[in-house]
C-alpha cells in the first residue's frame, strides 16, 4: 500500500537534525490541518504555499518530494 506524503514525512522527523528536510518534517507534524493523507504534488504545493509559513523556502518541500517519489519508486509501488 502507498504511502502518503505526510506518513513518509514523519519518517524523516528527527529532533536532533536541523537541517531543513528535518525540520520541515517536525514543523508538518505540529501543523493539525496539513493534508495527511494527500500524495499530489499540486495539492500538496498549493496548501503549503498559503499555509506553510514555517518552510524557508519551497524548494525544502521539492526536495523532501523529491526524496518521496523515490522511495515509492525504489519500494515497488509506482504509479498513479
Amino acid at each position: 500500500m502507498r504511502q502518503s506524503f505526510y506518513q513518509f514525512l514523519m519518517t524523516l522527523r528527527n529532533p536532533n537534525d536541523h537541517g531543513e528536510v528535518a525540520n520541515f518534517a517536525q514543523n508538518a507534524f505540529f501543523d493539525q490541518s496539513f493534508p495527511k493523507q494527500e500524495s499530489d504534488f499540486e495539492a500538496l504545493s498549493n496548501y503549503l504555499e498559503l499555509n506553510g509559513g514555517y518552510l524557508p523556502s519551497m524548494s525544502v518541500f521539492d526536495d523532501a518530494y523529491a526524496q518521496y517519489q523515490a522511495h515509492e519508486h525504489i519500494g515497488g509501488h509506482h504509479g498513479r
